[in-house]
């Protein structure tokens, strides 16, 4: 048996390459298509949660190989070398489960990882017809088309598969994100209308996501709703990446959304705003800690993932980035955030909180 890296290394390169699953098993957790974490398998690699990519055509290609072994267990390899075992997060008991109306619950939400219910709760999106405006990385049309979710869940409905989620299955929190509908509100109105439905049902933290609202006083809307975090994702950093990569949204320049952030931080307080940004589609390590330090200044946690091309997307050719430039990042984004007092284990909700789509907590507490 090969000599077994890092966790923190180990983590960093599963995220990066992706694993090739020999024998796939129906009753695990994964990921096909969606709004994101797109294409992955939640595994469990010593204790810690990650959301690692399957389905992608670099995960074909990949050196890691996880093979069911007869003996019941499950093995990750590298180059046909046994490393060490793992384990699948298995579906949910919530999954069984339907509406009265027949709607299968996990049409309405499904787990992330072990612990996490997400939802998007309007999966259509202004820009994603237009090939012109939209995000070249999103998959939100995929799982509509494929009849694996449904356009519109309503207020009633999350709630309802929410409490089944907690009551069945032990869901420590929950994200609402959404596509980006006509209003000015940027989606902030649904979430609203949700979060209430949600907390009137269960006492489960919150976390929505969406653009900048044109009017800053959604903010305290949706905190008073029951909005415990909020999320305005970046996905990349510098002008010219979001041009090419995601014109439409790029007209939301990264000046409104700082003004957005400040504006945020004010009513959800310090640690509780975030930001996802994507790591591989052009901008520099330098590029993303400058801006992260910035963010970091204002109280917003700049959540940075490797970008993963998703199937049957424009950039699903696209090279994901490698270990070594995803570290030369969040080590010192790890220190960074580690001397602000900025940790993703005090975000109350949301993706920084769960984390398996990052290694980045690792290097949090790597200098802790």
């Amino acid at each position: 048996m090969r000599n077994v890296p890092s966790r923190q290394q180990l983590i960093t390169e599963l995220l990066t390459q992706g694993v090739n699953v020999i024998n796939p098993r129906q009753e695990h957790v994964s990921r096909h298509g969606g709004a994101g974490p797109s294409d992955h398998q939640a595994m469990d690699i010593d204790g810690v949660t990650v959301m690692v990519p399957i389905y992608t055509h670099s995960a074909r290609q990949s050196p890691w190989q996880v093979k069911h072994e007869q003996s019941g267990s499950t093995r990750l390899y590298n180059n046909t070398i046994p490393v060490q075992e793992i384990s699948f997060a298995r579906k949910p008991r919530f999954y069984e489960r339907k509406t009265a109306e027949g709607i299968p619950y996990s049409q309405i939400a499904t787990l992330h990882g072990t612990d996490v219910l997400a939802t998007t709760v309007l999966q259509t999106c202004i820009r994603y017809e237009n090939r012109a405006k939209a995000c070249q990385f999103c998959a939100i049309g995929q799982s509509l088309a494929a009849g694996s979710t449904i356009a519109r869940k309503t207020p009633e409905q999350l709630a309802e598969v929410a409490k089944s989620a907690v009551e069945l299955d032990g869901v420590k929190h929950m994200v609402m994100t959404t596509g980006t509908p006509s209003g000015s509100d940027r989606g902030a109105r649904i979430l609203v209308e949700s979060a209430i439905a949600i907390k009137a049902a269960v006492d489960l933290p919150l976390q929505g996501q969406c653009e900048p609202p044109g009017d800053a006083k959604w903010f305290m809307r949706m905190k008073d709703a029951g909005i415990d975090t909020l999320g305005m994702h970046l996905e990349a950093v510098t002008p010219a990446v979001r041009a090419r990569i995601m014109p439409g949204k790029a007209q939301v320049s990264v000046e409104q959304y700082l003004e957005a952030f400040a504006d945020a931080v004010a009513v959800f307080g310090r640690g509780q705003v975030s930001t996802y940004i994507l790591a591989g589609l052009g901008d520099t390590p330098d590029a993303i800690l400058s801006l992260s330090k910035t963010l970091i200044g204002l109280g917003v946690y700049p959540f940075v993932v490797p970008f993963v091309p998703i199937s049957g997307t424009p950039l699903e050719h696209h090279p994901a980035p490698d270990s070594q430039f995803m570290s030369s990042i969040l080590q010192p984004l790890g220190q960074m955030l580690s001397q602000a007092r900025l940790r993703s284990s005090d975000i109350k909700a949301g993706c920084g909180r769960c984390g398996a789509c990052s290694s980045l907590s690792s290097f949090e507490q790597a200098i802790a």
